[in-house]
């Protein structure tokens, strides 16, 4: 499907065969450039700038912690504005190619302290004291595309799509808007090291869902903030907007979530059906926890969300079943026969941070706390 750009984005209007000249000027051997990526005061919006390093680095240990104005990225006060950025992973650069590298980093305050939105430090924390129990998990991002006024992208100007019904995994131009983001994100994601699992067209048209995983322990938070930060630089390129916004539409139209898939080692035995009800138990004596954590403003932006109707449960209520999207906890069918497997948190919204998700599950299923 032809992409059709907008008239009124500046990005689009871009000629990119002219970036491409330069892009493929020879590059010296001993010279990387090093995207620093990390997560704003917002806890949801993703900053990024760039260093030249003098070698090509082989591990995170090997490179340099940097600073930022966090000021201007609500993380800090103007009369002491330095905010520390501590590398934490590294992927390869599919927009510079080559050498080049993306960096994910913590942020840290001037007295070395995690800043509020760095929730890695203390997921770090919970997934170390657990990591005997190789808890896995797996994430599904819904998102929805956007034009530059802020309308579902291919949306009627005046009006709106029919209903929903033929969207879902649709295939056809009047049926899925904006798949060549779709195709060059997976690329992207596949080239710079992502787990990514797969992708499809959700129930809302415009929307759509990517997954993550599965990926052992903090890997999985590390690679799904990469991969937000791939899917939004590549719409960049279109001159479209993705947001994560839990509910983007009112009315009779599907939110989008963030569900996370999760197991631990017993769960994937033999009859480790006894171990997944008896994390069922415990996320079911922990609802309020779990709801605070399950997006960046406490609960608020589920609330939108979590309604009981369009395939999720009710944000006020915790309930668990069978192949049931309609519950908080879904064991799907297959484990479910099988006697093990693994279950499906829906609760996440999509602007969650997964850090806190699954540190949230940690505690709550494998720490007992």
């Amino acid at each position: 499907m032809r992409m059709v750009v907008l008239e009124n984005s500046p990005n689009a209007k871009m000629n990119k065969t002219v970036l491409n000249r330069f892009l493929a000027l020879p590059q010296p051997d001993n010279k990387v450039q090093a995207m620093y990526v990390w997560i704003d005061g917002t806890g949801e919006g993703l900053r990024a700038k760039t260093r030249t390093l003098d070698f090509v680095p082989t591990s995170v240990d090997q490179l340099p912690i940097w600073n930022y104005d966090g000021s201007s990225t609500m993380q800090s006060e103007g009369v002491n504005s330095d905010t520390y950025l501590y590398p934490v992973a590294m992927y390869k650069d599919p927009f510079r190619l080559g050498n080049n590298k993306l960096i994910l980093c913590d942020t840290y305050k001037y007295n070395k302290k995690p800043t509020e939105t760095n929730h890695r430090y203390s997921c770090l924390d919970a997934m170390t004291k657990a990591a005997d129990q190789k808890p896995w998990f797996g994430i599904e991002q819904e998102y929805t595309l956007l034009d530059m006024e802020g309308r579902p992208f291919g949306w009627p100007r005046n009006g709106y799509p029919g209903p929903q019904g033929p969207y879902y995994c649709g295939v056809g131009a009047n049926k899925v808007y904006g798949r060549d983001i779709v195709e060059a994100h997976y690329r992207a994601c596949l080239y710079a090291g992502i787990n990514i699992a797969g992708s499809n067209a959700e129930v809302m048209p415009s929307q759509w869902e990517f997954q993550v995983g599965p990926c052992e322990g903090i890997a999985i938070a590390d690679q799904l903030w990469m991969a937000r930060f791939l899917l939004h630089r590549v719409a960049e390129e279109f001159g479209v907007c993705v947001t994560l916004d839990p509910k983007p539409m009112p009315g009779d139209w599907n939110g989008a979530g963030a569900h996370c898939n999760f197991s631990t080692k017993d769960m994937r035995e033999n009859n480790g059906i006894i171990h997944i009800e008896n994390a069922i138990d415990k996320l079911s004596k922990q609802h309020l926890r779990h709801i605070k954590a399950y997006d960046p403003n406490e609960g608020r932006d589920n609330e939108r969300r979590l309604t009981g109707r369009h395939e999720t449960s009710s944000i006020h209520d915790f309930s668990a079943g069978v192949a049931n999207r309609g519950a908080s906890i879904r064991i799907p069918r297959q484990c479910a026969e099988d006697k093990k497997g693994y279950l499906e948190d829906r609760r996440p919204a999509s602007n969650c941070d997964p850090y806190s998700v699954t540190e949230a599950l940690m505690r709550t299923v494998c720490l007992n706390e």
